[in-house]
């Protein structure tokens, strides 16, 4: 029970950069629709690598935005590889 304690506030903070990932992709996509100002590119790649790579996959796939662009569709699954091996680390380190 103690180690689920100690992960559960990583794994909140790994939700709540997933959701602003995903919903900035949303918000970018409406911008991008209605020729307003846009998020820099480099900023869904700082978030992904963050953590928010989840996040920032599905929100391609939904709103079906930056799927065009082969730095997204292989660099944010990629980023989504290295979330998934950075969470294994840091959940193993954390339960000790």
């Amino acid at each position: 029970m103690t180690d689920l304690l100690n992960l559960w506030p990583l794994g909140m903070a790994y939700l709540i950069i997933n959701a602003i990932g995903f919903l900035l992709m949303g918000w970018d996509k409406n911008q991008a629709r209605n020729r307003g100002r846009r998020i820099p590119e480099k900023w869904f790649f700082i978030l992904a690598f963050l953590g928010g790579a989840l996040g920032a996959w599905l929100g391609m796939q939904i709103f079906r935005h930056k799927t065009r662009h082969t730095t997204f569709v292989l660099g944010i699954p990629l980023l989504l590889v290295w979330n998934v091996l950075v969470m294994y680390v840091l959940g193993q380190h954390l339960s000790l």
